[in-house]
């Protein structure tokens, strides 16, 4: 099967920066686009940051200049760095891949279960 794991999140102060990394593992056949959302308390999942595989990006208004998405083909890899944080920027983020599965018959989306990112004021 396929799996996707996120790592980097963790407690930061106002004005600092993460770098949260995905990777895909399994029986994948391709990757089309991946990318970040997330989903504050109370709020519903929204989209942080995505990535066509030729690598353009795409980026919610609220993090744009401040966020950076990119990816490592080779590696099934998708990365987000998060600079100039602020407590809005709170919440669990979660990655999203859509892959082919080997054998598999259509692109279907996958999640990964999320890491929490938590900025203090």
């Amino acid at each position: 099967q396929v799996q996707l794991v996120e790592s980097g999140g963790g407690l930061v102060q106002a004005g600092g920066s993460l770098r949260l990394s995905c990777a895909a593992s399994g029986f994948i056949f391709s990757i089309n686009g991946m990318g970040w959302y997330r989903q504050a308390p109370g709020k519903q999942r929204e989209l942080v940051a995505a990535t066509t595989s030729g690598g353009r990006a795409t980026y919610a208004d609220s993090v744009k200049g401040r966020f950076t998405i990119s990816r490592d083909n080779a590696k099934n890899r998708v990365y987000l760095q998060m600079n100039s944080l602020n407590p809005e920027d709170t919440a669990v983020y979660y990655c999203n891949a859509d892959l082919l599965q080997i054998g598999g018959s259509g692109y279907t989306d996958y999640w990964g279960k999320g890491t929490l990112v938590t900025v203090s004021s």
